[in-house]
């Protein structure tokens, strides 16, 4: 049986956990690796990809930046999330904010000292990211769209720099990115529909709040009609191997949201709608070993002899 103080102790590292939202890092950190290896890298061996000290501390350094951005916007939204996740909220505040803050400082130093084993370049890119996803938490994103617009763009930074690492500037890996785009921007409108109570009572001057449901509703509209463009490129023109059959249910499961869209009305409707949003999203990652199911036997073979 534990002890009192072993199950606060546990308690804490369950809310640290919460805060940080270690299963999307652990996604984003999945996805980054699938990327490189089955798209970014497809011609490079397996083992040359995952043993990459480079890509490895990308990765670390991304996801430490990410883990600390989640801490900070968890800093600013406190009182807005009592609104709207009061069992989540009351599980975070576990946590000193003062433990938060001093934990977002480590952990931001730490992303650099990583990065500095890579270049300069990298080293202020993460200063840069780190910056970018500071002034979204603090300032930008009370603000209508432009905060929604940044947020995707900080969404898919971890990726454009694994991108730029390997250098492959195909066609295909653009209408990648931009299916991704917009699908986490359309993402980001579901959630302010869904916590448009918190908003308001915090002076978040988000979409809903600013122009209205139906507005914000009509843009969804608009940017899921957008993603079916890449949606259908990806599975007509372009050689995505097996992938194809995920592009298909995905676009399904789109056409299925824009229905169920207009006839959302409460925050339960919105919820589910954020959650088919987010199933596609992480299906896309392991939809990414689709692309050649042979690959994954024949770089196994190759392994050794690399």
């Amino acid at each position: 049986m534990f002890s009192r103080k072993n199950k606060l102790l546990l308690y804490k590292l369950l809310s640290l956990f919460s805060v940080v939202r270690g299963y999307n890092i652990l996604m984003i950190v999945l996805a980054q690796y699938l990327a490189s290896i089955y798209i970014l890298a497809p011609d490079w061996p397996l083992r040359k990809v995952v043993l990459d000290i480079n890509l490895f501390l990308i990765v670390t350094a991304s996801a430490l930046v990410i883990a600390s951005g989640y801490i900070i916007n968890n800093f600013y939204d406190a009182e807005k999330d009592l609104i709207n996740k009061p069992t989540k909220s009351m599980l975070d505040r576990l946590v000193s904010q003062r433990f938060k803050l001093t934990t977002y400082f480590i952990l931001n130093f730490l992303a650099v000292i990583a990065a500095s084993y890579i270049s300069f370049r990298a080293v202020f890119f993460f200063a840069a990211y780190v910056f970018g996803i500071w002034l979204y938490s603090h300032k930008l994103k009370r603000l209508a769209f432009l905060g929604n617009l940044v947020s995707a763009v900080l969404s898919i930074a971890p990726f454009f720099v694994v991108f730029i690492y390997y250098r492959n500037f195909e066609t295909v890996i653009f209408f990648h990115a931009l299916y991704l785009f917009f699908l986490i921007l359309a993402r980001e409108l579901v959630k302010d529909l869904e916590n448009i109570a918190g908003d308001m009572a915090q002076g978040y001057l988000t979409l809903p709040v600013l122009y209205g449901t139906k507005i914000s509703k009509g843009l969804i509209f608009v940017l899921i009609s957008l993603t079916l463009i890449p949606t259908y490129l990806l599975i007509s023109v372009f050689d995505v191997g097996n992938m194809y059959i995920y592009f298909i249910a995905a676009g399904v499961l789109l056409i299925a949201f824009l229905f169920l869209l207009f006839k959302s009305h409460i925050k339960k409707h919105f919820v589910w709608l954020h959650n088919i949003l987010k199933f596609i999203i992480i299906s896309g990652v392991f939809g990414i070993l689709l692309i050649d199911v042979d690959l994954v036997l024949n770089r196994i073979l190759l392994w050794k002899t690399f």
